[in-house]
């Protein structure tokens, strides 16, 4: 398996270039029906083929819901497929987010899945829980190791429920998600421009300076839009770490279509505004 140039690489070079706008693809029952889209295949087909010709030409991260094809069976992850290899012929770095998470054989099989360059899911990157120990991962840290792929583990999320997990403090007195930051900061250390090894950090949670957030990777961050949080909130919420952040909008820009223009000027706005607020010129 010849491997792509590190994922950290390309993603730097896609956000300073693109901007680090990472465009969700998630076609949920309810915004197929504000398409004018049944919930079927045919909606699915046409929904993820709009978001891909509309935007995957100038984002920096396209971030298909794996669950929501997967709910169509078969033919559901046939549309996934494409959308995938349509995005990333694009232009567009995709990120998988399937959330897999699991130990031995099994998150090897997962990894395969998305992380081998001969999947027919292969993607940049992908997301991953590490819950059932962050040394579970470790099939999916070496397999894209050996592709040119990224990980982004889920370490500080958005939701309210995460806190009994990852608030939970440790005997030795740092909290579960500052454990997964730390883990994160050992896989990139001494790469660069930048690790391929990123964390999920929520940009609705508000002022994270006790947490040590320069892991040398990138942080995606869900929440802007239509969960609250704005692209003038992202320096506040991550203090010198922010020009490494990827905030990730769904349904701000998804409520644009099916017009592919309208979707292409609400992405183009929203890069607009956070690469604003990134700047560090």
């Amino acid at each position: 398996m010849s491997p792509l140039e590190p994922f950290g690489a390309r993603l730097r070079r896609a956000m300073d270039e693109r901007g680090p706008l990472c465009v969700g693809i998630d076609p949920h029952a309810s915004l197929l029906a504000e398409w004018g889209l049944n919930d079927d295949v045919a909606g699915l087909e046409r929904f993820s083929r709009t978001v891909v010709e509309a935007v995957a030409g100038r984002v920096a991260v396209l971030k298909p819901q794996s669950a929501f094809f997967e709910r169509f069976g078969s033919r559901g992850v046939a549309v996934l497929e494409t959308a995938v290899r349509e995005a990333r012929a694009a232009g567009a770095l995709v990120l998988m987010d399937a959330k897999r998470g699991d130990i031995g054989s099994t998150m090897a099989a997962y990894a395969e899945s998305f992380l081998h360059k001969d999947a027919p899911l292969f993607s940049d990157a992908l997301t991953v829980s590490p819950y059932l120990g962050y040394g579970s991962l470790k099939p999916a840290v070496d397999l894209a190791r050996e592709s040119g792929a990224g990980l982004f583990v889920l370490a500080l999320t958005s939701n309210p429920e995460g806190g009994e997990v990852q608030h939970a403090v440790r005997p030795d007195g740092r909290n579960v998600g500052a454990t997964m930051l730390a883990h994160l900061a050992r896989e990139n250390a001494g790469e660069g421009p930048m690790g391929s090894f990123g964390a999920v950090v929520g940009a609705t949670l508000g002022d994270l300076s006790s947490y040590d957030l320069d892991i040398n990777g990138p942080l995606l961050a869900p929440g802007i839009g239509a969960q609250g949080a704005t692209p003038a909130d992202l320096p506040a919420v991550f203090g010198p770490a922010v020009r490494n952040v990827v905030p990730n909008v769904s349904r701000g820009v998804l409520r644009h279509g099916p017009d592919v223009v309208a979707l292409r000027d609400a992405a183009d706005r929203f890069a607009q505004e956070i690469r604003a607020a990134v700047r560090s010129d």
